[in-house]
């Protein structure tokens, strides 16, 4: 019968914890279980985790294609449909759109990448929106609805983003 007195670990299931560095008398060695000389059994042997050992790192191993350009402009888009939507949400009360406006309204989320508008969608409201690109679509919709489409000339090189 099993009472909480007579309850015992299953055999094998403790194990004595393994104390390096103890002296000889402890059953680890006067190496300390790090065997002799090398890297490894040196204090403060430190090895980088992508280190192999001096073969030829993976990262070199594997074949290298395409290009990047270093010069490549990364926009950030919006559509004409979120400019209408903003305008008729009274967001815009004067009619003039900028980056800067729309990344205190959230639109965008980077204060300093360029903002380029697109074409999709409709605009049925008179704006006057100032951006660092637009779509020859999004252009013409904006001067169909009464607006003007101002280009901010893009300030120095924009790094692209990570692949």
């Amino acid at each position: 019968m099993n009472v909480l007195g007579n309850l015992k670990f299953a055999p094998g299931s403790k194990k004595k914890v393994k104390r390096i560095g103890r002296g000889v008398g402890s059953g680890h060695g006067k190496t300390a279980t790090k065997g002799h000389k090398g890297q490894r059994s040196r204090s403060g042997d430190q090895i980088r985790p992508w280190f192999e050992g001096g073969q030829m790192p993976l990262n070199r191993r594997i074949p290298k294609f395409g290009f990047v350009s270093p010069f490549r402009v990364e926009y950030q888009v919006v559509n004409v449909s979120t400019l209408g939507k903003l305008a008729e949400s009274g967001k815009l009360p004067d009619g003039s759109v900028t980056p800067e406006l729309l990344y205190k309204l959230g639109t965008v989320s980077n204060r300093k990448r360029p903002v380029k508008i697109l074409g999709d969608g409709s605009l049925s409201v008179k704006l006057n929106v100032s951006a660092n690109a637009f779509s020859a679509s999004a252009a013409d919709k904006i001067k169909a609805a009464g607006g003007t489409s101002q280009i901010i000339p893009v300030s120095g090189p924009t790094k692209p983003l990570e692949q």
